[in-house]
């Protein structure tokens, strides 16, 4: 891709549209950047970028910027149908994502990772194994860094791990991972997308590009992921906790088995610490991605055993009075719920912040099985009463601190007190973070 000189438009000044200015700057293009910010707002921004080449348009957007461009590369946060945009596109003009644009100059294996829920476990830990094996390796993505980050250092890599979101692949063209993983699909960002059809259609673009040479590791558990699986170019992969497989990986009788072209190996789970059936989908889908790319089994699973959880994730808080206390902020849409509920009995539930649109229908059975106490607070309450509270003792609380303390006061010995809202935080909380460290908090002050 030819930079220099070139007109180039960067639309939306968060840590990817910044990385990606940067860059395009440092290449000889002529750069644009555009947020509906102001100059207050992006005044840290600007002064990190003093130095380049760029002319600034905040607080507004001008429709000429976007129809004068040879490109325009827009991050994740601005949605397709911004008015723009469509304008530009009808016009003619080359729209790419950074993940687009990175991709262009990366030589390196690409093992590009999405899916609803647990893609930055599995991204973190593919990314630990390949180092724990000796290759060189960058983490990034949706997580940490942008991969154009990794361009502009000119680092030597041997191995790139990326978590990518669905936003992130609404613009690729070109976009051609080596292994290529899905590790579910529920409803989610539907305050995004019109429709759970579109959300799915932006997922399953990680594939699009993919070649009978390369690798789709997907979740065969998932009547979704399995039934799109069907229709790809690549080399299927599948991973399974509930069923033997004779090609693919999967857990049985507390082994998970990797079996591939004859060969098989085996992994005792017994003392791994990554705990909860959401992770051990997670390990599957994390160890078929670096398996495949030439990764030692020992020296894999050594790294699995010893891995963490992440925050925010399922975690462990403390015990108080016999009752345990865990913490799963990141747990913003129905599917990751699900996963939380399965792991745990007589369940005290906290759920609720703001709505994003999807349907509460598919938590209904394990609310009746497992959750003793739901507790429901911020703005998606009212809904989450009408299609969950007959389901089993439902109360309200006006803040989480008072959540905290009414799931103390209820919760029988031996019971798991759970945050997992099912919602995004923006209601309350300026982050899914800031809920878990009030959360946190909380508990400890009990």
């Amino acid at each position: 891709m030819e930079l220099k000189d070139k007109n180039i438009l960067v639309v939306g000044l968060a840590k990817t549209g910044v990385a990606c200015a940067r860059f395009l700057a440092g290449q000889g293009a002529r750069v644009v950047a555009t947020d509906m910010r102001d100059e207050t707002a992006l005044a840290a921004v600007t002064t990190e970028l003093e130095g380049y080449a760029i002319r600034f348009v905040l607080g507004r957007h001008d429709a000429a910027d976007f129809l004068e461009s040879d490109l325009i590369v827009v991050s994740p946060g601005v949605p397709q149908d911004h008015p723009l945009l469509v304008q530009a596109k009808a016009a003619g003009k080359k729209i790419v994502s950074e993940i687009e644009l990175a991709s262009r100059f990366i030589t390196a294996p690409l093992v590009a990772i999405t899916g609803t829920n647990g893609k930055t476990t599995t991204t973190t830990l593919a990314g630990e194994i390949f180092k724990a094996n000796g290759f060189a390796t960058y983490v990034g993505g949706n997580i940490g860094d942008p991969l154009i980050d990794l361009v502009e250092s000119d680092e030597t890599v041997e191995r790139v791990v990326a978590e990518i979101s669905s936003f992130q692949l609404e613009w690729i063209t070109g976009f051609h991972p080596a292994v290529a993983a899905l590790i579910n699909l529920s409803e989610d960002h539907l305050d995004r997308y019109d429709t759970y059809q579109e959300y799915i259609a932006a997922k399953l673009r990680i594939f699009e590009n993919q070649t009978n040479e390369d690798f789709a590791v997907v979740n065969a558990d998932d009547p979704l992921v399995w039934e799109y699986a069907q229709k790809l170019k690549a080399r299927i992969v599948p991973f399974s906790r509930k069923r033997e497989l004779a090609e693919g990986i999967f857990h049985r009788d507390g082994e998970i088995v990797f079996r591939r072209d004859g060969r098989e190996e085996r992994f005792p789970t017994k003392g791994v610490r990554l705990q909860g059936v959401h992770n051990l989908e997670n390990i599957m889908a994390a160890l078929a991605c670096c398996l495949l790319l030439g990764c030692r089994p020992d020296k894999s699973f050594a790294c699995v055993r010893s891995f963490e959880a992440l925050h925010h994730r399922m975690e462990f808080v403390r015990e108080v009075k016999g009752v345990g206390y865990y913490e799963d902020s990141k747990a913003t849409n129905v599917g990751s719920v699900e996963k939380a509920l399965e792991s745990f009995d007589t369940i005290t539930l906290i759920a609720g912040g703001k709505d994003k649109g999807g349907s509460y229908t598919p938590l209904v059975p394990l609310i009746q099985e497992r959750v003793r106490h739901l507790i429901l607070i911020g703005e998606a309450a009212d809904r989450m009463q009408t299609e969950l509270g007959s389901l089993t003792d439902t109360r309200r609380a006006a803040t989480l601190e008072e959540a905290v303390w009414l799931a103390a006061q209820i919760t029988e010995p031996g019971g798991t007190v759970l945050m997992s809202p099912a919602c995004s935080s923006f209601d309350m909380f300026r982050d899914y973070e800031e809920r878990a460290q009030r959360f946190i908090a909380a508990v400890k002050g009990l």
